[in-house]
């Protein structure tokens, strides 16, 4: 091997890019077609890494070096997100143009912690923040930045309440006081796992009851705050969820966003799943208040075909989307207190060297417009009500609550005496090794249910029909105690 002449040969990346293209339009269209008939082919961990090194192996003796077959062998153990039959995660079928844009953007590799590193990709970046936080309803002033996955994301939005809510300058003093927020019981773990990083412990998150449908319940906030103060704790914000990761149910917008008004507080909205709503005309009363937050995070990846991780963090005063880490990096920038130079990105994320996250986006946007947005949203959020319907009907299901986004959590009832916990993981268990379909499960106040993202727009009422029927056999020959 000549290096570097044969390793960046412009030819062999032409050929085997071509073979790679073809590779995966013909995943995609078996996949839709369902000529590929199951959605994954389960295995356990210690196969899998023999299967690597075969993999490797092959590679290592194989004079041609074809990368479309190694790609072809790995596609064969990887879930396939682009069958109906995959309902499981909160991860979209990425559109084959934002697909692309990330083979662009990889080939790029612009490090966009400053703006000369970025130049199309910062710019490119901004357009599709202010984008989104107009269509959030927040002022021309509203600001923010993409970053990576909604932990992420939750994390940086609530380092921006600690700062303009809690009292000290805990960037530079440290963590002295108890400080804690607010959050329904059924919120993302990751908001526990935020207030951990930043010092708070688990007193730091204070948990709101939630109501029979799973949403925080708005009229306990008052007596949760008064409670959290009297022992000693410093309330800086109200996280709302939008929606439950658990359920895909909405908490009230409008009402924690009086109540934040009412007390001072910091109102965060996790929208990581559903803020998405905004681009649906059909389902925006979802979010309805969303403009009343102070931040909200929302993944492009979850409901808006973009290929992971792709996450929006929303300022609704643009100083919160610049203040967040002020220190000086004399080898990236003169002077790190102009600290609102929106252009030099590694001032605001926890990344340095940060990927053109934004291209995938905007390519979407470019090519297809919001409209194909709004179509998908509003394709998801329609296909599981229907499945709820029909689960509804069905005299042998339970409903944990009505679908309000495209989550659906239920559980098979047959008659007679079960174990319905042990027996709807058994039930998960066979068709996640059958993999004709791919489902999860969940705990709902103590109870196992199944739980199902609606996340292909492939996925039809027939599709939920032979779900159903599917369940029924294998719970039907599941014997439980």
């Amino acid at each position: 091997m000549k290096f570097p002449e044969e390793v960046f040969s412009s030819q062999r990346f032409r050929e085997q890019g071509a073979a790679v293209i073809e590779l995966i339009a013909n995943c995609m269209e078996d996949s839709i077609s369902e000529k590929q008939n199951k959605v994954i082919e389960m295995t356990d961990p210690g196969s899998a890494m023999r299967e690597v090194q075969q993999w490797f192996d092959r590679c290592t003796v194989d004079d041609s070096k074809d990368v479309s077959k190694l790609f072809a062998d790995i596609y064969q153990r990887t879930i396939r997100l682009h069958h109906p039959g995959y309902l499981g995660h909160q991860i979209s079928p990425p559109l084959p143009d934002a697909a692309l844009a990330s083979l662009f953007s990889d080939f790029l590799n612009n490090g966009m912690g400053v703006f000369e590193m970025g130049i199309a990709g910062t710019a490119i970046e901004r357009f599709v923040v202010k984008s989104l936080a107009k269509k959030m309803g927040f002022p021309e002033s509203a600001d923010g930045f993409l970053t990576s996955g909604g932990t992420l994301g939750n994390l940086t939005a609530l380092l921006a309440a600690r700062r303009a809510k809690a009292v000290g300058d805990v960037w530079e003093s440290g963590v002295n006081r108890k400080t804690a927020l607010l959050v329904s019981a059924q919120a993302h773990y990751c908001v526990d796992r935020s207030a951990r990083v930043m010092g708070w412990g688990s007193e730091g998150v204070v948990k709101v009851p939630v109501k029979e449908d799973f949403t925080m319940d708005v009229e306990q906030l008052e007596l949760t705050l008064q409670t959290a103060r009297a022992e000693g704790l410093e309330v800086i914000a109200v996280v709302g969820s939008a929606c439950s990761t658990a359920t895909g149910t909405f908490d009230d917008l409008e009402g924690i966003g009086a109540f934040c008004q009412q007390h001072g507080l910091w109102f965060h909205v996790d929208g990581a799943h559903g803020a998405a709503s905004v681009y649906s005309k059909q389902y925006a009363d979802r979010v309805k208040g969303l403009h009343l937050a102070d931040s909200v995070v929302m993944d492009f990846h979850k409901l808006l075909m973009t290929p992971a991780l792709a996450t929006a963090v929303v300022f609704k005063e643009e100083k919160w989307a610049a203040k967040n880490f002020a220190q000086k990096a004399e080898y990236l920038w003169d002077d790190a207190n102009h600290v609102d130079d929106w252009h030099d990105l590694a001032k605001r994320t926890f990344e340095c060297t940060k990927s053109m996250i934004a291209l995938k986006v905007f390519t979407i946007l470019a090519v297809h417009g919001e409209r194909v947005f709004d179509e998908n949203v509003t394709t998801l959020y329609r296909s599981a009500s229907e499945f709820g319907g029909l689960l509804e009907r069905a005299e042998d299901f339970e409903l944990a609550t009505l679908p309000q986004s495209n989550i659906v959590c239920f559980r098979f009832t047959p008659q007679g005496e079960h174990d319905l916990d042990l027996l709807n993981r058994k039930v998960r268990e066979e068709l996640l090794s059958t993999g004709e379909f791919y489902i999860v499960q969940t705990t709902l106040r103590g109870q196992v249910w199944l739980r199902t993202t609606i996340a292909n727009p492939f996925t039809k009422i027939s599709h939920f029909e032979n779900l159903i029927d599917e369940i029924r056999r294998v719970g039907n020959g599941v014997f439980v105690d």
